[in-house]
């Protein structure tokens, strides 16, 4: 049988997430070697050195797997070439992700993103919008060099890219059914605590909630990293004891039950490629409060936009307030979401990974 290995650069969040589930499901052995999921941009730059140390063989080999932050062309170069056949998964890319406040672009990163997908022998895109949003922005970002500007890179990337979606874990029985709303709504932020998902917003909305009088609770999950954005620890001192939860929860046994207490989850990022976070909470039993863009119209089903998907901040604090007072109209919906989300099971979107996987080895016999 085929074996892999999986070079995964900044093993946490999504990173690790997408990792460990394709190890946990695929029918093929895949060995791990990982970074921790800190500086990016220095993974971006010195992982493929790391990794050249780190493994002492990659004969052994039938594939190569990789993520986007780490160069592919580095690692490739100094092996001379002698890798197997090689697929990097593209969590995000580096033409269109947000800048943090006061911060310039590195136009490095998005040459790099162009060179490790020429050194792949296949692309993977985690939704249709980000594989759209990669192809919108690279001849942009190539038409910003002065002159030899090398377009022929859109087609050879294009022509080995493809879209699949990460598998989502899901437990086996999952208790949405078991609401009484007899407690004030537990609403539930469970994405990274950085500048990109706009947790400002996301305070914002509860301090209109509560000007208008209305009682809620609030569980701030997801991870943070070196430091704690202020707005969370304002967000901690103004809202006492209406938060039920602050910080990361290890145990994912643990954030399930939060999800599944949970009532509403809210986005209000500017920057999503996929969403597990939502898809879970969703799966869980939480009705979605998303923007009208981004990846979210791709993973809520159509039947749903209308009502829970918003255009701009007014829309957003409307159908908070709206979907808070009158959430027991809301149960019928509550379950038709949840159902639907199990098209992004791992059990599901293995069958399309090991296919490709089997694919990737057959071509380092040829």
């Amino acid at each position: 049988m085929a074996k892999f290995l999986f070079l995964e650069s900044f093993y946490g969040g999504s990173h690790q997430d997408f990792a460990d589930g394709l190890i946990a499901h695929s029918r093929y052995p895949i060995d791990l070697v990982t970074l921790p999921a800190r500086f990016w941009k220095w993974r971006m730059r010195g992982a493929a050195l790391y990794f050249f140390q780190k493994v002492d063989s990659f004969q052994k080999y039938d594939g190569l797997i990789t993520s986007d932050l780490m160069s592919l062309s580095d690692l490739k170069a100094l092996c001379r070439g002698n890798l197997p056949p090689a697929l990097i998964y593209f969590h995000e890319n580096q033409f269109s992700y947000p800048l943090a406040p006061g911060e310039q672009m590195d136009y490095q990163f998005g040459f790099t993103d162009i060179t490790s997908a020429l050194a792949a022998d296949r692309i993977v895109f985690n939704s249709n919008t980000h594989y759209h949003d990669f192809f919108s922005h690279l001849p942009k970002f190539i038409n910003m060099l002065p002159d030899f500007r090398p377009k022929w890179v859109i087609r050879q990337i294009r022509e080995k890219s493809q879209v699949i979606y990460p598998g989502c874990h899901f437990p086996s029985t999952i208790g949405y059914s078991d609401r009484k709303y007899d407690k004030p709504p537990l609403i539930i932020w469970n994405h990274r605590w950085e500048f990109d998902k706009r947790p400002e917003v996301f305070f914002h909305a509860l301090e209109f909630l509560a000007e208008k009088g209305i009682d809620f609770r609030v569980a701030i999950l997801g991870e943070s990293y070196q430091r704690i954005p202020a707005v969370f620890l304002k967000a901690k001192e103004k809202f006492g004891n209406r938060i039920v939860q602050y910080g990361y929860v290890d145990s994912r046994s643990d954030y399930y039950q939060w999800l599944s207490k949970g009532d509403i989850v809210i986005s209000t990022a500017d920057q999503e490629n996929f969403g597990i976070s939502i898809i879970e909470a969703i799966r869980h039993g939480c009705l979605p409060l998303v923007p009208s863009r981004l990846s979210y119209p791709e993973i809520i089903p159509d039947s749903f936009h209308g009502s829970f998907l918003y255009k701009d901040q007014n829309g957003f604090f409307e159908k908070l307030l709206a979907m808070v007072l009158h959430l027991k109209d809301f149960s019928a919906s509550r379950k038709q979401l949840s159902e639907s989300m199990m098209d992004f099971a791992w059990e599901k979107q293995i069958v399309f990974f090991d296919a490709l996987l089997e694919n990737l080895a057959d071509s380092s016999i040829r």
